[in-house]
């Protein structure tokens, strides 16, 4: 039998079969040894094979389907291993702020790249666009403008003023979408405009430190009324890159794919090399300066193997 993870608590999964009965499974004992690298060998969004174990009549996954894409990141409890957020993705959508929480241009940056190398397309929405001052606005469609040269969607959104509400509920529908970001970005205040029944706990921002407060502990996986399916997850203080070298990078900058078979170095990683397209493109204009110092600090923070 066949079905759906759509919550994972650790040892106990919440699926859904085929048939659309809701079921509680665990984890069959020796496929935890089966070559699992990340931190959970389930994810949600995963189809799994199901079956019902003599005995106690308990539900047990026995398999896991070929996972099409997924979402991965350093575990938050072991930087030496990873922790897969969530699999078989149509798209990311990631809430960020100007303010209340501020969301760094770094931190969307670095869930770019993690969308792009996983072939997940992503979406930035940002929100509370209520709270913005002119100014402020300004630098706002500076940012959005930055990001759609590039070819990513960009909405602008007060949830709780219900604007761009129906733009996100047309881009969401009959798609599986990750939404993801930092505590106290909206995300959770988002999924209660689609689910008023659900009540999901929201929390205000930490005044003393400006950053959000966790509300989600788990992922989980709701359907949408009107076809689809959204992925909640855990607010994400840090998104660091896993399996990324620093050759590979610049392809997950679509601004620097383009243009980097014009460099004299097959190997160029764009920093101090003679003859760089990527540098030229940035001293063009051509590629946002911004981004190119973001690509930067990511890949200091790239480590280069090491063999014995």
């Amino acid at each position: 039998m066949q079905a759906v993870v759509y919550k994972s608590t650790g040892n106990w999964y919440q699926v859904k079969t085929q048939e659309g009965e809701w079921l509680k499974a665990r984890l069959k004992g020796k496929l935890k040894l089966e070559g699992i690298t990340s931190t959970n060998p389930v994810a949600v969004g995963d189809e799994v094979y199901i079956e019902r174990e003599a005995g106690d009549d308990s539900i047990v996954i026995t398999g896991i389907h070929t996972r099409k894409n997924y979402i991965n990141r350093i575990s938050p409890h072991n930087r030496n291993q990873h922790h897969i957020v969530a699999s078989n993705l149509d798209q990311s959508l990631l809430f960020a702020t100007l303010k209340h929480p501020k969301t760094s241009l770094g931190f969307i940056d670095r869930f770019l790249v993690i969308s792009e190398a996983y072939h997940v397309p992503a979406i930035i929405v940002y929100n509370k666009i209520d709270l913005l001052k002119p100014a402020e606005l300004e630098l706002l469609e500076e940012y959005m403008d930055m990001y759609r040269a590039v070819g990513y969607t960009v909405v602008a959104a007060s949830i709780t003023e219900h604007s761009g509400v129906d733009e996100l509920l047309a881009l969401l529908q009959h798609k599986t979408t990750l939404l993801s970001g930092h505590s106290g970005v909206g995300k959770s205040t988002f999924i209660n405009h689609l689910f008023p029944d659900l009540n999901i706990k929201t929390k205000e921002v930490s005044g003393w430190s400006g950053k959000g407060l966790h509300t989600t502990t788990f992922a989980e996986m709701y359907d949408l009324p009107g076809g689809g399916r959204i992925i909640d997850t855990p607010g994400i203080r840090e998104m660091g890159l896993v399996d990324i070298s620093k050759q590979e990078l610049s392809h997950y900058y679509p601004e620097m794919r383009a243009v980097i078979s014009g460099c004299h170095y097959n190997n160029c990683l764009h920093t101090d090399e003679t003859h760089c397209a990527v540098k030229d493109a940035v001293a063009r204009g051509d590629i946002h300066e911004e981004r190119y110092i973001n690509y930067l600090k990511m890949l200091d923070t790239i480590e280069v193997p090491k063999y014995s």
